[in-house]
């Protein structure tokens, strides 16, 4: 069996994240890194597009969701992100990555990763 691992890097989006009043009103910028592994041996051999899981559908799911949400926790924004792209029955592993630019004083960012294996 083929793993194939997919890669989405730097997505780019600005929701509500924080719990100080300031953060509360006003959205914030994030950077997402999502890696999902599932297997990919039909979609290698048949070059049929339903054989491959569709990352596009998984991105617009997570821009949906992150850009309509209010999050007081880093931590609560990636398990949401997370469960989105493990949801489907393909994804053997899901590794995301939130960062959070300028959210220290002398710190380029604050990042938050969690891990789901089947």
């Amino acid at each position: 069996m083929s793993n194939a691992v997919i890669n989405i890097t730097n997505l780019r989006l600005r929701t509500f994240i924080g719990f100080n009043p300031e953060e509360m009103t006003k959205q914030q910028d994030v950077v997402i890194n999502i890696e999902i592994h599932y297997p990919a041996d039909k979609a290698m051999t048949n070059d049929d597009v339903e054989a491959a899981l569709n990352y596009k559908v998984i991105t617009k799911k997570v821009i949906s969701h992150v850009e309509a949400g209010h999050f007081k926790l880093l931590e609560k924004l990636v398990s949401d992100v997370l469960d989105i792209c493990s949801e489907h029955d393909w994804t053997e592993y899901a590794r995301v990555t939130i960062d959070k630019p300028h959210a220290l004083r002398f710190a380029d960012s604050v990042s938050l990763s969690l891990e789901w294996r089947k």
